[in-house]
């Protein structure tokens, strides 16, 4: 009997322990303060009906007592716009939440904004409460948008782009991708915004025209819907801006274009004249023309995994431009300039006369001992000059330019470089 009684004590044992140490938790009423990760949960610009990406707020116990909180919950109750994980409790309010001496929970935070009538950023407030009283403000800037997405009914794979009422004074959402029809131009100018999600990109059909204007203060930027945290830098977020055959009279000047797989791709016989234009983190190439005309002027390219590439011809003129490789995000196999009159479609080469491919006072320059790859299919012109005043990577003028700072995006020039006064200009020079 006493070794059945021996065995019971030895089995509830734990259950004793447990009840002891649950039992060992200081309420928040007694005035214990907590420390936090931040005192304010920031989010940058939220745009209306799109949910953000998750911010995480620490929230330390440095205390030597066990804590039990018995409330932690929005200010803004079932009207606020924010919503928030309590170290795995989705509740409203979450309640008894414990936190041992000298330990810590998460709480994981998002926001999402109603549609207002602002077409200016507004700020939305609110505040995490703990049952203490102490409080972490959450704040984030709403922004209403002009979505372009497809409907579940649509039977073609893009979205009509309305050119004619297009709206200047809210930024673009394009979640589909998204076209310039045959007959049509579009029209841009400084400030317009266009933000682009996963697999979206703006074509401009062959007898359609984009048009891109804007201002050294506040070019037109085409970038991806993400920026949070690593997501402003990031390549591979959206498609491109694809000019098919034949589209002329397209122009890009003062603008942005970022944080895509391809920056520009022009098809066979579309022309695009692109002037004080930053391309930028692009997983594939910066600008590429197929057989295509392009004229660049004081273009800045970097931080995509080549620069420019001709493929199967075409005519190219580029004059105080820079591009810059230094790519980081995987194994950079190719340069950061491909001149080719031929290219492989279905296992086929098929070749094009590369009338012309000059670049003019421009930086080549990047981490690879040679920096331009020529290609060449016999039987088809092969014209280009990339020595007419320019520093080229294992060229004839092969000399450090002596960018300020390339791993900060810095491209200015330090004052004894040798390429003072050629390359990309900031503010532009005529």
């Amino acid at each position: 009997m006493r070794k059945l009684l021996y065995i019971l004590l030895l089995g509830l044992m734990p259950w004793f322990s447990v009840g002891c140490e649950k039992e060992n938790f200081v309420t928040d009423d007694g005035g214990v303060r907590l420390e936090f990760s931040t005192d304010t949960v920031a989010f940058d610009t939220v745009f209306t009906t799109i949910g953000t990406t998750t911010r995480m707020l620490t929230v330390y116990n440095r205390t030597k007592d066990n804590l039990r909180l018995s409330t932690v919950t929005l200010a803004g109750g079932r009207a606020s716009r924010f919503r928030m994980n309590v170290d795995g409790d989705t509740s409203l309010t979450a309640r008894d939440v414990e936190i041992e001496a000298g330990d810590s929970i998460f709480i994981f935070v998002q926001a999402n904004i109603n549609p207002s009538d602002l077409t200016t950023p507004f700020l939305v407030e609110d505040a995490i409460v703990f049952g203490n009283g102490q409080r972490v403000v959450l704040t984030a800037w709403g922004r209403n948008a002009v979505y372009h997405k497809l409907a579940a009914t649509d039977s073609t794979w893009y979205v009509p782009i309305d050119c004619e009422n297009w709206d200047h004074t809210r930024p673009h959402i394009i979640l589909s991708p998204a076209a310039v029809l045959d007959g049509h131009t579009l029209t841009l100018r400084d400030g317009d915004e266009l933000y682009f999600g996963d697999g979206a990109m703006l074509i401009v059909y062959s007898n359609a025209h984009l048009r891109a204007l804007g201002t050294e203060e506040t070019p037109v930027l085409f970038t991806s819907l993400r920026h949070d945290g690593w997501y402003d830098f990031l390549p591979g977020q959206w498609q491109t801006i694809w000019f098919y055959n034949y589209s002329t009279g397209n122009v890009i000047d003062h603008a942005v274009v970022e944080n895509g797989v391809g920056g520009i791709r022009c098809y066979p016989n579309a022309q695009l004249a692109v002037s004080n234009t930053v391309v930028r983190n692009m997983s594939d190439c910066g600008i590429v023309g197929q057989g295509a005309t392009i004229t660049g002027r004081n273009l800045l390219v970097y931080d995509c995994l080549a620069g420019f590439t001709a493929l199967m011809g075409g005519s190219y003129d580029f004059r105080g431009c820079t591009f810059a490789n230094y790519w980081s995000y995987s194994s950079r196999k190719i340069e950061t300039i491909v001149l080719s009159n031929n290219m492989i479609v279905d296992e086929t080469v098929t070749g094009g006369d590369l009338l012309k491919a000059d670049f003019r006072d421009c930086i080549i320059w990047g981490t690879y001992q040679k920096e331009v790859l020529l290609s060449e299919l016999e039987g088809y012109a092969m014209n280009y000059n990339v020595d007419l005043h320019s520093i080229v990577k294992g060229g004839t003028w092969s000399e450090d330019p002596l960018f300020a700072n390339p791993q900060e995006d810095d491209y200015t020039l330090q004052e004894d470089s040798p390429a003072t006064g050629i390359g990309y200009q900031f503010p532009a020079t005529e």
